[in-house]
């Protein structure tokens, strides 16, 4: 196994990990930015206020990608195992 392939399996491992993490992140990162902004207008500062509707949304976001996500790792996966032949030898 060269040290190009090594790198380009690397690469290929941070580039499923980036597209699986993130739809949640994103999710959760809007919904800060939603409650924030209510809060800031409101005056209101409750630290579950903004906890309780991001676990909500994450929830609901892993729920309706859920199925993609699997698909993406499963088929990362398939092709690590499936390269491990032309890696050894």
């Amino acid at each position: 196994m060269t040290p190009t392939a090594v790198v380009d399996l690397g690469r290929q491992a941070v580039e499923v990990a980036l597209m699986v993490s993130a739809p949640l992140l994103l999710a959760a990162v809007l919904t800060g930015l939603v409650i924030s902004i209510f809060q800031a207008a409101t005056q209101i500062n409750e630290m579950t206020l903004s906890f309780v509707p991001k676990v909500v949304v994450m929830f609901l976001t892993l729920v309706v990608a859920g199925p993609w996500l699997i698909t993406v790792l499963t088929d990362f996966m398939r092709r690590l195992f499936e390269s491990i032949p032309v890696m050894i030898g």
